[in-house]
């Protein structure tokens, strides 16, 4: 069997904050590969580095020194601007608080990364009406997150992620605000993204029952990668 490509190469990567005049070291000579359509659970302690190991996978923040390269892309190399829209492309987001706009439909949230594109109405439309039927949620399309459950939320948000067909999903603590019920819809959602549509997937999490949907578990001590 051919073996995936890599959509992650990271290469001697090291951050540090600096905090008035102490320099914090977060994260320290960490290298990483991640194939394409694999599903990674980054567990580790509070403080350990997997937030910020996953904004810089996401081009959040920038590395101090080393290399992140996602889908042949070394992005430390790019500009603010280019960064912007390089994320709009190839990077779908899944919060532990959703981050839905309140004043806004389930729809509406969804097609909001579309209007960033080249697609015309009724193409954004179809796109998020399959998008609304993959997360089962077509039939509460015309309400807003206050009218809706927690998991709803995170179904909507999960839809708003995948909408671009980003080439990674990244999700920090995805059922950390969720109860027990919810977040299992969550995380069958999820693995459904991964085996079903290859999607791949970076989720950071405390909960082994979270990380035993991953198909790979990697954890962080101290900012070293074990």
């Amino acid at each position: 069997m051919e073996q995936p490509p890599l959509i992650v190469e990271i290469k001697d990567l090291s951050k540090s904050y600096h905090r008035n005049s102490q320099t914090i070291s977060v994260l320290q000579h960490i290298s990483l590969e991640i194939e394409a359509r694999e599903f990674l659970a980054l567990m580790g302690p509070s403080g350990s580095g997997k937030s910020t190991l996953l904004n810089l996978i996401a081009g959040i923040d920038r590395p101090d020194s080393g290399t992140v390269r996602v889908g042949g892309v070394d992005i430390a190399l790019l500009s603010e601007a280019q960064l912007a829209r390089w994320r709009a492309a190839n990077v779908g987001f899944i919060f532990q608080f959703y981050n839905l706009i309140p004043v806004l439909t389930a729809f509406e949230n969804i097609e909001l990364p579309l209007l960033l594109t080249r697609l015309s109405r009724q193409e954004r439309r179809e796109h998020v009406e399959t998008a609304l039927h993959l997360v089962n949620l077509f039939d509460r399309k015309d309400h807003y997150p206050g009218q809706l459950s927690g998991g709803e939320q995170q179904r909507v948000a999960i839809a708003r992620a995948i909408i671009t067909d980003p080439t990674i999903i990244v999700a920090d603590e995805p059922t950390g605000d969720l109860d027990r019920i919810s977040a299992e819809e969550v995380l069958t959602l999820m693995d459904r993204l991964n085996r079903e549509l290859g999607k791949t997937i970076i989720m950071v999490t405390h909960d082994p029952r979270a990380a035993d949907k991953a198909r790979l578990i990697r954890h962080l001590e101290k900012g070293l990668l074990q």
